[in-house]
């Protein structure tokens, strides 16, 4: 079989790319260990409202400026909705849904936690400027979705 010059390059090219892109995920993978995470925590979507913390999500200190935020999200709704820290604050999340897949974003920080049915998602941020922080859905969960919103209050 015949191919022309420049088809013959860029095969060569294509599959040696794909080659050294096994090559290197095998290295990461078995050399190196690195894996996608397995310490995830689960819970059941049906009991989520009768399981603590989340039978009593809210905002709770922990330490000299830290805080622990449990939260839920559904339809079309966080729990709580509205928080408020000082600023400097080092802020917990654990973040669970009995429903659909959701995502909560505070708006202008690096705060974007996935919330999936059946699992808790942990993500620690510290606040340091002060503002107040628009709280969005970013995962379309519904019709309600663009309702979907909360306040992050930061003093």
């Amino acid at each position: 079989m015949h191919f022309p010059r420049y088809e013959r390059i860029w095969l060569i090219a294509g599959i040696s790319t794909l080659f050294l892109f096994l090559l290197l995920f095998g290295i990461m993978a078995v050399g190196m260990g690195l894996n996608p995470p397995n310490h995830t925590e689960t819970i059941d979507p049906k009991a989520v409202a009768a399981t603590p913390p989340f039978d009593n999500p809210g905002l709770k200190q922990i330490g000299n400026n830290e805080y622990e935020l449990t939260m839920t999200a559904q339809i079309f709704m966080f729990s709580p909705s509205e928080i408020t820290v000082p600023a400097g604050s080092k802020v917990h999340f654990q973040v669970t849904t009995p429903d659909v897949v959701h995502g909560m974003q505070i708006a202008g920080t690096n705060v974007n936690i996935m919330a999936i049915p059946g699992h808790i998602t942990r993500y620690t941020h510290t606040f340091h400027d002060p503002g107040d922080y628009l709280i969005v859905c970013n995962e379309y969960c519904g019709t309600g979705h663009h309702y979907m919103i909360g306040r992050f209050v930061v003093q």
